[in-house]
């Protein structure tokens, strides 16, 4: 394994994983997997506030689940652990007093509100909202009296607000910022804890991450996390930031649009294949779509990477996506997905043989776009359905709907042959100028209620002789 190129996923243990996580996820181990390199899972729970204690594990879950296997973090262990950020704050503070020892970081005893105040009014006079360094300048008596009177205090860095800024984007190329239009930026929090802004630096720099790949809305992260590599004098990796993903309305996707998180697709009867699929080429140019995770490290074309902005995230395109997989994937694969919707939808299917209820998801499958669309396709075999003579009318006239029941009676004893019956009724209805898609749509809809579904063949095998027999006769009374 090349130890030249280590990317790393690294989440926020604070809910369930969205959408733009999991793409980011997977393009980190498509990066890693075509490049052979490695893939390293890193939790990022610093932040107790917002940490939830069941997340982390359900992070580790869903990565299995999208089958992305990571090479070290929680559980793998590996030469640069721990990984779980909550393990790391020796190493942290060890850096953080690197950072006071050259006067590179000052106290400041700003309160949130005295922030928030200088913001409003900063705003209120046309200036964007910067801190105005207020503490820097405190002296050593009045730093100390501070500190004797307990007040909080968070640690700044101070930037070389002369200082002009380079990072190399495999998608945008090099990108310069001057770092007179950023703040000094808190690296603690006040309770001691260090922040997303120096810890996620420190982690990549020591883990020796050689990508970082995440969404663009880190860009002014980048920015700052390159004045810390600066300020150690340490190589920067380079940096991949992945466009934002939108909602049909081109808003920044959220907890109101369907499909947000992982879960919610996972509860609606998505595939994992399908979203690895279509959150990989969401975005990009590919000359086949429909690719397996394999097939998608090795196809990925990363020296062509689009910069265009906002992705839309298209509903229908990611059900096009599951359904072609539904039809793609092995027998025994579908069922064991399909098996708890199944249950669901019907529990007396819980006391089929699994072989039954495999053969019989692989007869409605074409019905099946999520696992949801299960109970409908199968329902007309738990359920005898109530028709009516009249929708047989209403669909192909009085006089059809008379022609067409009276073959179905005169032919009904035949059903014991299901091929000899079916070909009666096809010649019964030539001869009578009725064409055979009309007399089995009739026939499919007689026995199951609908005019469109399983083949006529397979229809009759699935429900077997004697209960065709109870509902043809039962729809003709």
């Amino acid at each position: 394994m090349s130890t030249s190129i280590r990317v790393r996923f690294a989440p926020s243990p604070t809910g369930f994983m969205h959408l733009g996580s999991v793409r980011i996820a997977l393009l980190n181990y498509i990066f890693a997997r075509q490049k052979q390199g490695t893939f390293i899972l890193r939790i990022e729970d610093t932040d107790a506030s917002r940490n939830l204690d069941q997340a982390k594990a359900r992070i580790v879950q869903d990565l299995a689940w999208l089958g992305l296997t990571y090479d070290e973090g929680p559980g793998k262990g590996g030469p640069y652990g721990p990984y779980s950020q909550s393990e790391r704050n020796d190493i942290y503070q060890k850096h953080l007093q690197e950072l006071g020892a050259s006067c590179k970081i000052y106290r400041c005893f700003c309160t949130a509100e005295q922030l928030e105040t200088k913001r409003q009014k900063q705003q209120a006079m046309g200036k964007p909202p910067r801190y105005d360094r207020t503490c820097l300048g405190l002296s050593d008596d009045k730093i100390k009296s501070k500190l004797a009177a307990a007040m909080p205090f968070v640690w700044r860095f101070k930037l070389n607000q002369d200082q002009i800024i380079q990072i190399q984007d495999l998608a945008r190329g090099t990108i310069t910022f001057e770092l007179k239009h950023f703040s000094d930026f808190a690296i603690t929090r006040a309770d001691g804890t260090c922040t997303f802004m120096f810890v996620n630096f420190i982690d990549d720099w020591l883990m020796n991450i050689s990508h970082v790949i995440r969404g663009e809305d880190h860009l002014t992260n980048t920015a700052l996390q390159a004045a810390l590599y600066d300020a150690f004098a340490v190589k920067q990796p380079l940096f991949w930031h992945l466009q934002i993903i939108c909602n049909a309305a081109g808003e920044k996707l959220s907890k109101r649009d369907f499909g947000f998180s992982l879960e919610d697709l996972k509860d609606a009867g998505y595939l994992p294949e399908a979203i690895n699929n279509y959150m990989t080429t969401v975005g990009a140019s590919f000359a086949q779509e429909v690719q397996s995770l394999p097939e998608l490290v090795k196809s990925y074309n990363f020296s062509n990477i689009h910069t265009t902005g906002a992705i839309r995230y298209d509903v229908d395109k990611l059900t096009w996506f599951n359904h072609k997989w539904v039809d793609r994937i092995s027998p025994s694969e579908l069922f064991v997905h399909a098996k708890p919707f199944l249950h669901e939808a019907y529990p007396q299917s819980a006391s089929l043989s699994d072989q039954t209820a495999s053969d019989l998801l692989q007869r409605v499958k074409s019905d099946i776009k999520t696992f949801k669309d299960i109970k409908p396709a199968l329902h007309f075999y738990f359920e005898t359905p109530d028709v009516e003579l009249a929708a047989l009318a209403k669909a192909f006239g009085d006089d059809h709907c008379g022609i067409i029941t009276h073959i179905f009676k005169e032919n009904s004893n035949g059903l014991d042959n299901g091929d000899v019956f079916l070909q009666a009724i096809k010649d019964a209805g030539k001869a009578k100028e009725i064409n055979t898609k009309i007399m089995f749509s009739s026939l499919r809809y007689l026995l199951t209620g609908r005019f469109e579904g399983v083949g006529m063949h397979e229809l009759l095998s699935i429900l077997g002789t004697a209960e065709c027999k109870k509902r043809l006769e039962r729809a003709l009374k």
